[in-house]
């Protein structure tokens, strides 16, 4: 049985926790090569082991743009492609209204609001990895 992701590459930002590393092992086991990013680094190595030997692990936080511009140059260098990108990086604190601030909100905002739509539009403009 032929696999439907054989000879691709993918990337699954936030691929250390959470739903990541079941969303990665996923896409490894039909066949893709499979970049994650994490910000610590016990839990990116961890995931990796987990997902298997088509995993690359690579530190990044998805609401730094040095971050994202280091994670699309490796996966550039490495692969030369990507054809499937997971943004699924995020989170959040449970609080009670009256617990929330400034700074919660700025954080939440970074990582799942701004890292998402950063993370897409650098690889919209990665031109060896634009879309086939």
């Amino acid at each position: 049985m032929s696999k439907k992701l054989a000879d691709k590459v993918a990337l699954v930002t936030g691929g250390s926790a959470g739903i990541g590393p079941a969303s990665a092992k996923a896409l490894a086991e039909q066949g893709a090569k499979v970049y994650i990013t994490g910000r610590r680094q016990e839990e990116l190595d961890a995931a990796v082991r987990f997902i298997g030997p088509a995993a690359r692990g690579i530190r990044a936080d998805a609401a730094v743009l040095s971050d994202l511009d280091a994670v699309f140059a490796t996966i550039a260098e490495e692969s030369g492609r990507l054809d499937v990108l997971f943004a699924n990086a995020g989170g959040g604190d449970m609080l009670p209204l009256s617990a929330i601030t400034e700074a919660h909100v700025d954080r939440i905002f970074a990582t799942n609001v701004r890292g998402v739509v950063f993370t897409v539009q650098k690889r919209c403009r990665c031109s060896p990895m634009a879309p086939r």
